[in-house]
């Protein structure tokens, strides 16, 4: 089984996608990682990265061809990729979702943005933008007019309230449905 966990930044993909890989013994993937490094192999940024991506698809097209070949030679596993629906359609498709405030003080506090916002509301700035930017190369790339469209995702989760171990627990439910119907 594979799934796919997609959202917001600041949702708690990575967290979440981690923390039930582990719960199922399965693999962790996160495309973000691939980006990452593929932007660090070019001395860019990634949000550097992504406004070379509307012009240049190549990382685009690289991180397409690693889930693709991922999905053609491997099984059970979890991956946190923001296409994930889109390039796993068999995939038990999960999108995470939180308020703009909370996904933006989650950012600032993990200090992992390359940006490095200097306050919350800075943050939320700072993940709009690159996920219009984003948005943006999905719609024009595949002709995605929205990738956080409720309806691509076998479940919807808000995880602003939530801890990362409660929020695996609902999808770990969900999942163990799934199976067992």
């Amino acid at each position: 089984m594979i799934i796919t966990i997609s959202g917001r930044a600041g949702s708690g993909k990575s967290s979440v996608g981690r923390a039930l890989a582990k719960k199922l013994g399965y693999k962790f993937y996160s495309a973000g990682d691939v980006r990452r490094d593929f932007a660090n192999s070019k001395g860019l940024t990634l949000a550097q990265l992504n406004e070379q991506a509307i012009n240049d698809p190549t990382s685009d097209y690289l991180v397409d061809d690693y889930m693709k070949h991922m999905a053609d030679s491997e099984d059970n596993f979890v991956i946190d990729a923001w296409l994930g629906f889109y390039c796993f359609p068999d995939s038990v498709k999960i999108f995470l979702e939180a308020k703009g405030m909370v996904r933006a003080k989650r950012i600032f506090e993990r200090g992992s943005y390359e940006e490095k916002p200097k306050n919350v509301s800075e943050a939320l700035r700072v993940i709009n933008a690159r996920e219009d930017c984003c948005l943006k190369r999905y719609d024009k790339l595949y002709g995605l007019e929205n990738a956080y469209n409720y309806n691509h995702y076998d479940l919807v989760l808000d995880t602003s309230d939530n801890t990362v171990v409660q929020t695996v627990d609902e999808i770990y439910r969900f999942v163990q449905n799934k199976i067992y119907k």
